[in-house]
């Protein structure tokens, strides 16, 4: 048999990793099994288990890819010049993030959802988790310290402790989104202001 090339083999892994995407949106991480992602894939046991050795290497790969994407946020924000502001960088964050809802066959945010739930009970993929999303914060810090600069934050301010605000309202709309009720990007702007101004007085 042929030795398959390099781009063959990723393009053959990132199949299997859609497929079971698909099974892990429809039914979760728990009650998905091997053999359903081998059946989504429409390829042999055997040529699924070359790129992937069990469901948690399968799970602890789309926890790269999806807290990859999060950060792939922050990275394309840093680029556009000159820098977005607050507002405008809140509002492409609530865009970016229905993106990820949009694939007909999976939804990432929900994946983002499961993974954190599986964080709990693993500890090598909540420390990797953690390590991913601080890599993440050190973007938004970034972006705060522009900020900063720019005059958009107060000189006072320390982006240190922006970060995990901004942080925070990206991962509570993915869950507003899956359990209460969206929100809209001129929604959270509006409540974002009344309560900065009730934090002032």
């Amino acid at each position: 048999m042929p030795r398959l090339s390099e781009a063959t083999r990723a393009k053959r892994r990132q199949h299997v990793l859609t497929s079971a995407w698909s099974c892990f949106s429809r039914n979760g991480f728990h009650a998905t099994s091997m053999d359903d992602v081998i059946s989504a894939t429409g390829m042999s046991a055997a040529a699924v288990y070359r790129y992937f050795r069990s469901k948690d290497d399968l799970i602890d790969a789309t926890a790269e890819v999806g807290i990859g994407l999060v950060r792939d946020i922050f990275d394309y924000i840093l680029t556009i010049e000159p820098s977005p502001g607050p507002a405008q960088t809140l509002t492409l964050i609530v865009e970016e993030l229905r993106k990820r809802t949009q694939h007909p066959d999976y939804d990432l945010s929900k994946l983002a959802l499961q993974t954190w739930a599986e964080s709990l009970r693993r500890p090598a993929l909540s420390e990797r988790t953690r390590a991913l999303y601080n890599e993440s914060g050190g973007r938004l810090t970034e972006l705060a310290t522009r900020w900063q600069a720019e005059g958009q934050l107060a000189p006072d301010a320390d982006p240190n402790s922006v970060a995990p605000v901004v942080a925070a309202l990206m991962h509570g709309l993915i869950i507003c989104h899956h359990v209460a009720v969206g929100v809209q990007a001129e929604e959270l702007l509006r409540g974002l202001k009344a309560l900065g101004t009730a934090l002032e007085n």
